[in-house]
């Protein structure tokens, strides 16, 4: 089979537990890239901090960011965008401030995020690893539901880290039995994803395909989060991390290093040694 399109995640798979991109993940990169490959990011990240780590590898393309409800080359020029209305967003906000949680309303140019109190009664200004934020400008606010009625805005993507696991079921109940029309998933331990009805990387990935015309059959998608899952599921060939979880690896046809053992390298190198070079 020739392969034209490889969709790389970002956490667990290209970065180190170290937040680093090793030098062999970069030469795989270009070499993947010198035989036509097209290569693209499929995060729950947005596109700021994905884009971020795209110029470090020197990906060019479209990015799929935000767990698919953001797909883009430019800020300003999307292909898809979804996004969480704004009164959905006061909705979700207004629910999820009643329990004992970080919040963060992901705007494809900007962050708001709510201060968070310590045991020690100092407030916390607590991050969710979204990058750099002089790439990426992160405002921390005493109340974002406060905030989204003086300013609302329609965010593709919420994001919520729980600190205790009664906190975040009660408030998952909730959310089920208030809010319509949106998706929920667990991308972490505590870690929370909140983004429209029907966005999801594998869509995503499905519609950057239509895009450029290349079939699912002749994808390459590697991952190690419960949100590769369906992504890599439904691709030519699903590539699971060593160091991804069960069902990521359960679902995969290609098991390869994990993320400390340069597992991107490997499994580029391995699977794409011998295929001809590639037009898009």
């Amino acid at each position: 089979m020739t392969y034209k399109l490889l969709a790389l995640n970002i956490d667990g798979t290209v970065l180190k537990s170290n937040a680093r991109i090793s030098k062999q993940t970069k030469d795989a990169i270009e070499y993947v890239k010198e035989k036509g490959v097209y290569v693209t990011l499929a995060t729950s990240r947005p596109f700021p901090s994905a884009k971020k780590i795209a110029k470090a590898l020197k990906v060019d393309g479209f990015l799929i960011s935000s767990d698919g409800a953001f797909i883009a080359n430019d800020t300003d020029e999307p292909i898809f965008v979804r996004r969480l209305k704004e009164e959905k967003a006061l909705q979700i906000v207004d629910i999820l401030e009643r329990y004992d949680c970080h919040i963060r309303v992901l705007h494809e140019a900007f962050s708001i995020g709510n201060k968070v109190r310590q045991r020690n009664h100092l407030i916390a200004k607590m991050t969710i690893g979204v990058g750099d934020p002089l790439f990426y400008p992160i405002s921390f606010v005493d109340s974002v539901c406060e905030r989204l009625m003086e300013e609302p805005i329609a965010p593709p993507k919420i994001q919520v880290q729980f600190f205790d696991a009664h906190e975040q079921k009660k408030a998952v109940r909730q959310l089920d039995d208030i809010v319509t029309g949106i998706n929920m998933f667990e991308s972490a331990p505590g870690r929370l994803e909140i983004v429209g009805t029907g966005v999801s990387k594998a869509r995503g990935l499905q519609t950057l395909g239509q895009y450029l015309g290349v079939a699912s059959n002749e994808m390459v998608a590697i991952g190690a989060q419960e949100t590769d899952v369906e992504m890599i599921n439904q691709v030519g060939l699903g590539v699971a991390m060593g160091n991804a979880t069960e069902s990521v690896k359960n679902v995969a046809d290609w098991l390869t290093r994990s993320n400390e053992q340069n597992g991107v390298s490997y499994m580029i190198k391995e699977v794409f040694r011998k295929q001809l070079r590639v037009q898009l």
